[in-house]
């Protein structure tokens, strides 16, 4: 186990940690769907997956019996 030589202080350990926040999450505006998502990742939008611009997974279609 480390052992530290001295205690740090409550205020010398806070200014250490002042820049450990959360940032805001980069949003980019897809141009195939218009919809907000957070970059670099697959949204979900009207049933169908998106990654890009292009369609991952295609969303089900439903048979409508009449």
């Amino acid at each position: 186990m480390a052992h530290p030589k001295s205690r740090v202080s409550k205020s010398s350990k806070n200014k250490r940690r002042t820049h450990h926040k959360a940032a805001m999450p980069q949003l980019a505006i897809c141009k195939t769907t218009g919809e907000a998502h957070v970059m670099h990742r697959a949204y979900w939008h009207e049933g169908s997956m998106y990654y890009k611009g292009q369609v991952v997974i295609q969303a089900k279609e439903v048979e409508e019996v009449e």
